[in-house]
């Protein structure tokens, strides 16, 4: 008697890969940095500009964003769910650069650089999610 094993599940497809791979490490790291965000926020407030109370709200957002993004990454309709992830990041790009620029905000200069790291981290991001959902078609 031989036995066959197949893999018919949703993370057998080699197309989808670098999209499942750069959702978990883009979820992974804006979990961990949320968290070092809300664990450092009065520290964190005394640089940027911002209050502790606006940097409890900012790292628990970016907690529940990886989070969200995590479980995502398991969807079997990848093809939607990374597109929509790469109109978030492009958005969040946008919205980080309109931050650092716009005064929206009583940012120091250390603020203003943390938001233009905060939209090239978006913005690697939605490009690699772009080259794996164009990696589907």
């Amino acid at each position: 008697m031989t036995a066959m094993i197949t893999r018919n599940h949703p993370f057998s497809d080699s197309t989808d890969s670098l999209l499942r791979f750069a959702m978990r490490v883009d979820a992974t790291l804006t979990g961990v940095l949320g968290l070092a965000i809300a664990v450092m926020a009065d520290p964190l407030g005394r640089l940027t500009g911002l209050t502790a109370a606006q940097g409890y709200i900012a790292g628990a957002a970016f907690v529940l964003c990886g989070l969200v993004v995590y479980s995502l990454a398991a969807s079997p309709d990848l093809r939607r769910v990374g597109t929509g992830l790469v109109v978030f990041n492009t958005a969040s790009t946008v919205g980080f650069i309109a931050v650092a620029e716009a005064g929206v905000l009583p940012l120091t200069t250390v603020g203003s650089i943390a938001a233009l790291a905060g939209a090239l981290y978006t913005a690697t991001f939605a490009v690699l999610q772009y080259l794996g959902v164009r990696r589907l078609a």
